[in-house]
């Protein structure tokens, strides 16, 4: 029998915060709402959300191969991520971006392609080779909130700290590269380095967001909020703090509603973001008309 909302709202966060797997579940879910929306922040501006999709996708095949061997599927993740970000880095160009156009936007869109369907491909042969993920694929795939444990939300903390602390660090030219590239070519900034470390970044903050979301749904939580954030406001400061917030909502809201109902967390997160999206462009497209 499912839990039932209680008529005001201190009751149900009360009876969420009460089990220690729903705590977990919270501090995860905070942990990779702002990991996913810092990332995506710079996806978004970058207009990188193809390649972004195309490494949620390896968390797929990382998960399943990794419980194929017996392995923490959370390597698998992360491996899986990593090892796609490293294939797509193309030396002295924008790596899997819509930038790039020297270096030939179909030859670049092709590889994301490429590797996208290797690694769909190979998720699905390590899931018929598996009888124990076939019995369960859901929550690889759409995100569960169940059999979070503390060790994990720690190491999500760490990865988190690790990603942002490099964003920290490289934002600055990062944001000069993205909206001038030839410019910050030109003053000295490396910018295929950034580009590569940036795709490498990307890579273990979707990995770690695949562990709330589920595989298929990482890209919802990734993308959206930064450009729900980006209609508001062009500011980057403002756009980050406001990506942050909305994520926030997002994962919050998705698992209190996962917890209250028999439908995944990965589920919630890309209705309410696709919900919230739709919601500020049609607001955009009043104030133009």
């Amino acid at each position: 029998m499912n839990p039932s909302l209680a008529p005001d709202l201190i009751t149900d966060v009360r009876e969420l915060l009460q089990f220690p797997f729903m705590v977990s579940a919270l501090e995860a879910g905070t942990i990779v709402a702002v990991l996913a929306a810092v990332a995506g922040w710079y996806v978004v501006l970058r207009s990188q959300a193809f390649t972004s999709h195309t490494l949620s996708v390896m968390a797929f095949p990382g998960a399943a191969g990794a419980s194929l061997l017996g392995l923490p599927v959370s390597l698998g993740y992360y491996a899986a991520c990593t090892a796609a970000a490293l294939a797509l880095v193309r030396p002295g160009g924008r790596s899997g971006g819509a930038g790039g156009r020297s270096r030939g936007l179909g030859g670049e869109t092709a590889v994301v392609g490429t590797v996208q369907t290797v690694g769909l491909a190979a998720g699905f042969l390590f899931l018929s080779l598996n009888r124990a993920v076939l019995s369960s694929p859901d929550s690889l795939l759409f995100g569960t909130f169940l059999g979070i444990t503390q060790g994990q939300v720690l190491a999500l903390a760490l990865v988190a700290t690790g990603v942002l602390a490099v964003l920290a660090v490289i934002g600055r030219p990062l944001l000069f590269a993205t909206v001038d590239r030839e410019a910050a070519r030109a003053g000295g900034v490396p910018v295929a380095a950034l580009d590569a470390v940036f795709l490498i970044v990307l890579a273990l903050a979707i990995a770690a967001t695949s562990q709330l979301t589920g595989a298929l749904l990482v890209f919802a939580l990734l993308v959206a909020p930064a450009a729900c954030a980006q209609l508001v406001t062009a500011k980057p400061l403002a756009g980050l703090a406001l990506s942050i917030v909305l994520a926030l909502l997002i994962v919050w809201l998705a698992l209190a509603l996962a917890y209250f109902t028999v439908y995944p967390v990965g589920f919630y997160a890309t209705t309410l973001a696709f919900g919230l999206y739709v919601g500020l462009r049609l607001r955009a497209r009043r104030r133009r008309a």
